[in-house]
């Protein structure tokens, strides 16, 4: 694989660190992963977990450390995941080069 790189904006590291400060696991890592479906064909997952697979690319910015598989890491390089606040909403967003396009959501895209 060429591109292996993924990086965690401030925001989102200091949001990822305190959700995962809350969590029951030890040392837990959120894991982001891409699954097939979604409206626009691939769809963003989001989980904690302490165990880290074979496959497992780490990412870490400060306190926060991300977790992604070598087949997601194929439809994520050179993405940036960044935690949003508005005034009706937080989430965290990928901000996704290899998107061709995106739902109204922004959990799900298309290459």
């Amino acid at each position: 694989m060429e591109n292996t790189s993924f990086s965690i904006s401030d925001n989102a590291a200091k949001r990822i660190a305190l959700l995962a400060e809350e969590e029951t696991l030890p040392n837990a890592k959120l894991r982001i992963a891409v699954d097939g479906g979604g409206c626009s064909g691939f769809q963003y997952r989001y989980e904690f977990t302490a165990t880290n697979n074979d496959d497992d690319h780490s990412f870490t910015n400060g306190n926060a450390t991300v977790l992604v598989d070598e087949l997601s890491l194929q439809y994520l390089a050179g993405s940036m995941v960044d935690y949003v606040e508005t005034l009706g909403a937080a989430h965290f967003e990928i901000k996704n080069p290899n998107a061709s396009a995106n739902c109204g959501c922004g959990n799900s895209f298309a290459v």
